[in-house]
């Protein structure tokens, strides 16, 4: 089974959203979390943060888990699950895209996230609303960089 993190940054009532490159094998195209696979040996909270730094630059230092995705891949019965952490402050300064692996990045609120075209996991639009009732019930502190 494959594991993937997968980085909500949130920055007032904003969450980051990368777009996946058109040569990538799942879901090209599409907008997506900051995050990416587990290595062997490593914990989903270590990969959350090495991921960050590779694809954006930045560092979470406050995270919170708010959700785990399956999904089963038609080919051979892999399956993948996705660990979805809320990120409210990081260090790094602002985003910025590094590497090929995306070719946009845009900050929504996470009402409008749900309504994108494209959005690479289906099971993410659950993960929008949950983060759009967080931030509106002030349940994540104010967040933003902390460097």
């Amino acid at each position: 089974m494959a594991e993937i993190a997968c980085a909500a940054f949130v920055r007032d009532g904003l969450v980051l959203l990368v777009k996946r490159a058109s040569h990538k094998t799942w879901y090209p195209n599409h907008w997506d979390l900051v995050g990416g696979h587990v290595e062997p040996g490593e914990s989903v909270e270590a990969a959350l943060v090495r991921e960050a730094q590779e694809e954006v630059g930045l560092t979470p230092v406050r995270f919170r888990w708010i959700a785990e995705l399956s999904e089963l891949q038609t080919s051979d019965d892999f399956r993948t699950r996705y660990h979805v952490y809320a990120v409210t402050a990081w260090e790094g300064g602002e985003p910025t895209l590094l590497g090929d692996e995306h070719t946009a990045m845009q900050w929504v609120t996470a009402s409008e996230a749900s309504t994108l075209e494209g959005i690479a996991h289906p099971q993410y639009l659950h993960v929008f609303r949950e983060l759009s009732q967080s931030i509106a019930s002030a349940a994540f502190r104010p967040g933003g960089n902390t460097g």
